[in-house]
């Protein structure tokens, strides 16, 4: 029987805080100059993820 093996580029892309879920915003890269500092902060937040995708990632993670 082969070993399970977990998603390496899932856990590099989620968080897990108090058993949920949570991902950044995309888009904060590179070109940042055009964009707002508000826009710029609010890209830099944490947001949780929806239950149907969650339990898409634990499987992916084995949990």
């Amino acid at each position: 029987m082969l070993k399970k093996k977990t998603c390496k580029a899932v856990l590099k892309r989620f968080k897990i805080i108090k058993n949920k879920f949570y991902r950044c915003f995309s888009c904060k890269n590179h070109l940042l100059s055009k964009k707002s500092r508000k826009k710029k902060r609010k890209l830099s937040q944490i947001i949780p993820i929806r239950k149907k995708d969650s339990k898409k990632i634990k499987l992916m993670l084995f949990l």
